[in-house]
């Protein structure tokens, strides 16, 4: 067990050591870069699954949103969890309003 944990007196407090991740995710305008924070929890609550990974960036926005993430017992389990869940989705990226020039007249 690594020292960190010892700081958490109370399991309430759901103490967890960040990890952070980056990945690019392909789109019909380009790319999109997501952000994954893996959580490591000094105690796990119910289960022995003691990594939580979650994305930064919500997916399949038009019809019901969807933000990736995934739980399991190690590290990597876990953000290969929430990669997965990130490459069923499509990202939909918010429509741009049309160009408009200084004097206010749509291009």
């Amino acid at each position: 067990m690594e020292d960190w944990k010892f700081a958490q007196q109370d399991p309430s407090e759901a103490l967890a050591k960040l990890h952070s991740f980056s990945i690019k995710k392909k789109h019909a305008r380009g790319e999109v870069e997501a952000r994954i924070t893996v959580k490591e929890f000094a105690t796990a609550k119910a289960t022995e699954m003691k990594f939580f990974a979650v994305a930064d960036i919500e997916l399949n926005q038009k019809s019901m949103t969807f933000q990736p993430s995934g739980w399991s017992e190690t590290l990597a389990g876990a953000l290969a969890e929430c990669l997965r869940n990130l490459r069923k989705f499509e990202y939909e990226s918010p429509e741009l309003p049309p160009e408009s020039s200084e004097d206010g007249a749509q291009l």
